[in-house]
């Protein structure tokens, strides 16, 4: 059925997905955007489960392979790389980065991924930046994945404008509603991308949605 690919696997924590069965996840890829605890903490599970590769930052993979874990793959800022089933490349996202541990762990990232039938956008943990116009001069988006909480990124107000920058009217909504400090009202947030002619799809955890 094609090629599984696991963005940020952050599961057994989060208490929004306390009913989600890891064992029902596969994934062939598991790209990781930063080290943040947030985004890793059952990386090395479904690793070691599944036998996918993981890609992410230089210092990123140091701290995996040191785990133990060696079907990897480093990239960095800027870099492009054909994976068979699709293209990526790493572009920048605003944010800071850290291991569990508090080692470094470079920069933070996220993903464009291309093939021919379709490419789209995961901007990870960022900030607004005049960056993600230049996506829109390289790639004819199909969706995009934003975050929208505030605080620790860009809220939906700023989303609203990176949805602008990177010409993509398909856009899903990440990085809210799991701490106090991200909540949303997921209404507002969807009337305001709606004013602008845009739709922001709010998934409910385990839905599924074809683009």
């Amino acid at each position: 059925m094609g090629v599984k690919v696991l963005f940020d696997p952050f599961i057994r924590p989060n208490v929004l997905a306390k009913e989600v069965n890891l064992d029902s996840i596969l994934c062939d890829y598991i790209f990781v955007s930063h080290g943040h605890e947030d985004h890793v903490a059952d990386l090395e599970f479904f690793a070691r489960k599944t036998g996918a590769k993981v890609v992410g930052c230089w210092e990123l993979i140091q701290w995996v392979n040191a785990q133990g874990i060696s079907n990897t793959h480093a990239m960095n800022i800027g870099g492009i790389y054909d994976f068979g089933f699709a293209e990526a490349k790493m572009v920048l996202a605003v944010h800071s980065n850290s291991l569990p541990n508090q080692m470094y762990a470079g920069t933070a990232a996220g993903y464009i991924i291309k093939n021919k039938d379709c490419s789209f956008y995961f901007a990870g943990d960022t900030a607004l930046t005049f960056d993600m116009k230049l996506i829109a001069e390289s790639y004819k988006l199909d969706f995009a994945f934003l975050p929208i909480g505030g605080n620790f990124t860009m809220n939906t107000d700023d989303a609203v404008k990176a949805a602008q920058f990177i010409n993509c009217d398909r856009i899903i909504g990440m990085h809210y509603d799991t701490f106090d400090v991200i909540k949303i009202n997921q209404n507002i947030s969807k009337t305001q991308f709606k004013d602008k002619g845009m739709t922001l799809d709010l998934l409910t955890i385990g839905e599924t949605k074809i683009y």
